[in-house]
């Protein structure tokens, strides 16, 4: 091990740095049922563990680099959901969050006070306890600008963060997870599963269960052989007559002597053809394509052409407020499907009653020659593009750091934003503008999965791998006691957030779990409410407490740190 870590690890420690990334993702994978330690804190794990075992240190400023990164993208994925919550509908959730960030920096501070823990196991014990990751380095920073210790002191405080996050998170997730998916409904005499199924219906929701589907299709697509009818008519003419009896009839596709044409909307109807029939199903059986076109047949072929799938932005004054069941009754939409709506740039659970609001995506699938008009009718379509615009990434973050720099000094110390939380506010700042106008800032998924899990997990991991030689100190330092107070410091703002929700709002149970979930930011406890719920429904209340509950706690990570200097 000396030689590996003599003649490898040392001279090029960005191998350790993905070997420890490697090993954490790996252990991140154990789970039981929906719970699981996630790549997050395996990663911290593995680094505390590569590093106690190579003692290597890594330059500060490559782990600065990963967390800022991983600010700015967290701030953009939560930030058009963060401020939706400030408006009316949302502030009870809002409201909960708030009560459970507070109660659980209150806690926190209060054990450590009464413990006499300083700022880094404080911060420690508020990030695993709230599990929350970011609050380590939010915390690691502000340690660095306390006044009056020296370097091997802040060194010292700053390697206690990831410990006492590492011995409080575990079981915060499983405590967190278990009390919201099993103990609280009970105690609220709720049945979240029956509960969920009530709350769908009354939304009209969709059916959450991936192996059942409605049987019934209101768009229907036919082949009908040309014997009477259309024949001699254009195919604009013979769509406008329909159009003029109040029936939604469209051809689609045309077979003429066995081949598929290229046709278009002045192409003559011979009798003969072959026509693709897409209809509204009402329509079609009002119709009579039997008597009015000619016999039926399967043409495989002609009925299996490929679709296009488009993305786009409601803006047309006159699509704004009315309904998707509205919208679906427009002659121009008939072929075309609504497969998901994004609202404020997350995936948003809609249902026939749900109003268009301006900014709205719609992704519509149907036809090219129909999906285009479509798009276009409801406002301005938006490519699909996985490349990310990193000039608005680059300036983002550059200004979220600039804002951050400044400090305001308190009882001799001085606070600042920082400039990792001054990312995370600029990126709440771009992700509601990307949001509001997604026609560019574009941060394709897969770039904010990399900047964010990837950002994070390197950054927690080289934590680990610094940390790792002062481990075994600082966990004798602390005492197993932690682990309890930890505990307590999980349970009390959940009991909080339950009875804020339940008492005064009157949140429905399945919205209230995920409400409480995502104010502590608790995915895997958001995952056990869905399984015990049996629906996505609970859903519904975790996104706008997660993204407020984020923020909350990233900026307690420096509140502590005030707080115990």
């Amino acid at each position: 091990m000396d030689w590996i870590t003599d003649h490898v690890f040392k001279p090029y420690p960005e191998l350790l740095i993905f070997l420890t990334i490697a090993i954490g993702f790996l252990v991140g994978r154990l789970h039981w049922k929906a719970i699981g330690l996630g790549a997050v804190t395996g990663c911290l794990v593995a680094g505390l563990f590569t590093g106690w075992l190579t003692d290597v240190q890594v330059n500060g400023t490559v782990k600065s680099v990963f967390f800022i990164m991983f600010l700015f993208a967290l701030g953009y994925k939560v930030g058009p959901q963060f401020f939706r919550g400030l408006k009316k509908d949302g502030l009870p959730q809002v409201a909960v969050t708030l009560a459970v960030c507070l109660s659980g920096l209150a806690i926190c501070w209060g054990f450590a006070e009464m413990l006499g823990y300083g700022p880094g196991l404080g911060a420690g014990l508020l990030g695993g306890a709230l599990t929350q990751s970011a609050v380590i380095g939010v915390a690691q920073d502000a340690i660095g600008g306390l006044p009056g210790l020296s370097q091997d002191q802040i060194t010292a405080q700053q390697n206690l963060v990831p410990i006492g996050y590492a011995v409080t998170y575990p079981l915060g997730t499983i405590l967190c997870a278990i009390l919201l998916a099993n103990i609280a409904p009970r105690f609220l005499h709720s049945d979240l599963a029956a509960d969920s199924r009530e709350l769908a219906a009354e939304l009209d929701a969709p059916a959450d269960d991936p192996d059942l589907a409605q049987g019934y299709y209101e768009v229907v697509l036919r082949a009908y052989t040309v014997v009477n009818g259309p024949a001699g008519s254009t195919i604009e003419q013979f769509e406008q007559r329909e159009q003029a009896a109040g029936r939604r009839i469209y051809l689609t596709r045309v077979r003429r002597d066995g081949r598929i044409l290229d046709h278009d909307q002045q192409t003559v109807i011979e009798r003969g053809d072959v026509l693709a029939v897409s209809a509204i199903r009402h329509d079609l059986v009002e119709f009579d394509p039997v008597t009015g076109i000619g016999p039926e047949t399967d043409d495989v072929e002609l009925l299996g052409y490929q679709t296009e799938q488009l993305h786009v932005v409601v803006s047309e004054k006159a699509q704004l407020g009315r309904t998707i069941a509205d919208l679906r009754r427009e002659p121009f939409m008939v072929g075309v499907f609504v497969d998901k709506v994004y609202r404020s740039g997350a995936e948003f659970p809609y249902r026939l009653t749900t109003q268009l609001e301006r900014g709205d995506t719609l992704v519509l699938s149907g036809p090219q020659r129909l999906v285009g008009p479509a798009g276009k009718a409801i406002g301005k379509p938006v490519p699909t593009s996985f490349a990310t615009d990193m000039t608005w990434v680059g300036l983002g973050i550059f200004l979220g750091g600039c804002i951050g720099i400044p400090a305001l000094t308190l009882g001799g110390v001085p606070i600042s934003l920082s400039t990792s939380g001054g990312a995370l506010i600029m990126g709440l700042v771009f992700g509601w503008i990307r949001g509001k106008y997604p026609t560019f800032g574009n941060v394709p998924p897969g770039a904010q999965w990399f900047m964010d899990t990837l950002g994070l997990c390197a950054f927690v991991a080289i934590v680990g791998i610094n940390a790792g030689p002062s481990f075994t100190s600082g966990l004798s330092q602390a005492g197993w006691g932690l682990l309890v107070w930890g505990a307590v410091a999980t349970v009390v703002p959940l009991v909080v957030g339950l009875l804020i929700g339940h008492f005064v709002f009157r949140m429905r149970p399945p919205i209230l779990m995920g409400v409480v979930a995502g104010a502590q930011t608790t995915t895997a406890a958001i995952g056990a409410i869905n399984e015990a719920s049996r629906s996505q429904i609970p859903t519904l209340g975790y996104t706008i407490p997660y993204a407020a509950g984020n923020v909350l706690l990233t900026i307690w990570g420096a509140i502590i740190v005030a707080l115990l200097g």
